[in-house]
């Protein structure tokens, strides 16, 4: 028997069996396997590793931040990508327009947010139907999803549900946070010991007899679990498999033009959701204006804009270090690494004006989280307190052997001006 058809065969026993405290245990077990079996399945198809990008699918990462348009064939994904990059994408009344991946560029408060314009994918697009498998790999990439739905089909064909289950299945979990729970293996004997700080009223009567049988179907047999919320099977699930991506995710109702104003208004109470029209710009303005999308797409990238400064100086406003919580976060130790590995090196205090310090300036160290638009003086350490660093000696030969090296280099290109 298949991949396939053992899959087909746990989901009609999981349909058939009735959820109470009594099956609750059988239950777990079955979402244990479907779990293993969805990831074998999607490491044979993806050749064993996450998906590929495949050829018109490898774009390189730039920007402060990466944007993912999905959806159904004929949502305006394209039109939107024109919209709101300078990036033309061709778009046509007929569906599967876009074969590739196209990228473009949002300039928006001073960031670079790199958008990409995926093929439409249909249901199945998690077992490779429509090349779903090229933008499942694409959309793991992605700092963020912004999934592009039309209004006026919504209310019929589910398309949101349709998506989100696709994406599911392949291991993206839209707009979750990772459960705090922990799994250790150990070396030595013991079985496996489950521990929570909580009552773990969704995993039944006996949660460690339900977790000890989830690790076994994963050849966990020796291992420490520490539970620090109330979780489910299925986090439980993410947890031991370790390769979700957790990606905040925006939808887009567009085409809100051919629907009535009840509809668009019931939509627009949906979670995590917005409406507009690209064709009649509502929410959606050109490159260059602020609109409801670009702000709503800032929000969900979790950017934040911060200008530095130097000593007797005012700050430098034109151009702001972009910092991301989710790339590398927000605190002063990202905005040094993001300059310079030296200066995070050599940091002795920042000062920070802000909505993030208590008083202007306040003095922070590397932990300080900054918030947006707040203006930092980045004051490094004096030479006596550089010399009291244990890798002071390794460095300065370092720097000495460079300049040595430079110096050479500058000799030999003199001599051979003079030989020539």
């Amino acid at each position: 028997m298949g991949v396939m058809e053992k899959i087909k065969e746990i989901e009609a026993e999981m349909a058939r069996t009735q959820k109470n405290k009594a099956t609750n245990y059988h239950l777990g077990t079955l979402k244990a396997k479907l779990a293993r079996l969805r990831n074998e399945l999607f490491v044979e198809q993806s050749g064993g590793g996450g998906g590929g990008g495949g050829e018109g699918f490898d774009v390189a990462r730039n920007g402060d931040a990466r944007v993912a348009l999905i959806g159904f064939p004929s949502v305006g994904k394209s039109t939107l990508l024109s919209r709101l990059t300078s990036t033309q994408s061709e778009a046509a009344a007929y569906e599967f327009t876009t074969l590739t991946c196209i990228p473009g560029v949002l300039n928006y408060k001073g960031s670079k947010i790199q958008v990409l314009d995926l093929p439409g994918i249909i249901e199945g697009a998690a077992h490779g139907a429509g090349r779903g498998k090229e933008v499942i790999a694409v959309a793991r990439s992605a700092d963020a999803i912004l999934i592009v739905l039309d209004a006026g089909k919504e209310g019929l064909n589910r398309h949101r549900e349709i998506l989100e289950q696709e994406l599911e299945t392949v291991g993206i979990r839209l707009n979750q946070r990772p459960p705090d729970v922990t799994v250790s293996k150990r070396k030595s004997g013991g079985g496996v010991r489950f521990a929570s700080t909580v009552p773990q009223t969704l995993l039944g009567p006996e949660p460690e007899k339900l977790v000890t049988q989830i690790l076994r179907e994963y050849k966990i047999t020796t291992a420490d679990v520490l539970a620090r919320e109330e979780i489910t099977v299925d986090q439980l699930v993410d947890v031991v498999v370790g390769n979700r991506e957790y990606k905040p995710c925006l939808y887009l109702y567009n085409k809100i033009d051919t629907i009535t104003i009840e509809e668009v208004d019931q939509l627009a109470r949906q979670p995590h959701s917005i409406v507009g029209s690209v064709n009649k710009r509502w929410n959606i303005g050109d490159p260059m204006e602020d609109d409801l999308l670009k702000a709503k797409l800032w929000e969900y990238l979790g950017l934040t804009r911060v200008y530095t400064k130097r000593k007797g100086s005012p700050p430098d406003l034109e151009e702001p270090v972009i910092l991301s919580e989710i790339r590398k976060g927000t605190s002063v130790k990202s905005l040094c690494s993001n300059i310079s590995t030296q200066m995070l090196r050599d940091l002795n205090y920042a000062l920070v004006w802000g909505t993030s310090a208590k008083h202007s300036p306040q003095r922070c160290g590397l932990n300080h989280k900054l918030d947006d638009e707040d203006v930092v003086q980045i004051v490094t350490k004096t030479i006596k307190q550089q010399q009291l660093d244990k890798n002071y000696t390794s460095l300065a030969q370092q720097y000495q052997d460079k300049h040595s090296k430079k110096r050479l280099e500058a000799k030999k290109q003199k001599q051979k001006k003079l030989r020539g």
